[in-house]
């Protein structure tokens, strides 16, 4: 998509989160001048997220943390806490399980996610507070921003963007960042 600028410096703190004309899982993002493609959920957006409906939450979310793939990447300069992702680093994405919506350790039976994925999405991943800091159970767990697979194919609920523009947003990310999706 185009980009208004190359840089961020101007940012408030809000990255506003559009969907893109006649496609249901893609968007636009926008943080400061600069607007790069974004994937969204498979099932476009919703104002009453579900775990497992595939869609992205119509809501403002604050940025708490990121973790990075430092076996891949060095990590960005950025005033985002940023952790090592580690092997036997996994998220549970099952509702029942008190650690619902958390990370967690290997091994680890109940439903999850691996954190160091081969296929690289998580090579830069952002933890968004969507049912983190006040959860329910089946409102939505792994609710992230990280980096798009090819063709910007649809996420199961996160906001997503190429990997150049992850590195080149990162740096101008912060804890209390919020991404809003309208």
């Amino acid at each position: 998509m185009a980009k208004a600028s190359s840089s961020c410096k101007t940012v408030a703190s809000t990255i506003l989160v559009r969907p893109a004309p006649g496609a249901r899982s893609r968007a636009l993002l926008r943080f400061g001048t600069v607007t790069v493609t974004a994937a969204i959920g498979r099932s476009g957006r919703s104002s009453r997220k579900r775990e497992g409906d595939g869609a992205t939450p119509l809501a403002a979310m604050r940025l708490i943390h990121g973790y990075i793939r430092g076996d891949r990447l060095a990590s960005p300069a950025t005033r985002l806490p940023l952790r090592r992702i580690a092997r036997g680093m996994l998220w549970c994405d099952e509702p029942r399980n008190a650690n619902y919506n958390r990370l967690v350790r290997a091994p680890f039976r109940p439903s999850h996610e691996d954190m160091m994925r081969p296929d690289g999405l998580y090579d830069i991943c952002v933890v968004m507070d969507w049912n983190i800091s006040s959860r329910r159970r089946n409102g939505g767990s792994a609710i992230f921003f990280h980096v798009a697979k090819p063709g910007f194919a649809p996420t199961e609920g996160c906001v997503a963007v190429s990997l150049k523009d992850m590195k080149r947003l990162v740096r101008y990310m912060r804890k209390g960042t919020v991404v809003r999706v309208l």
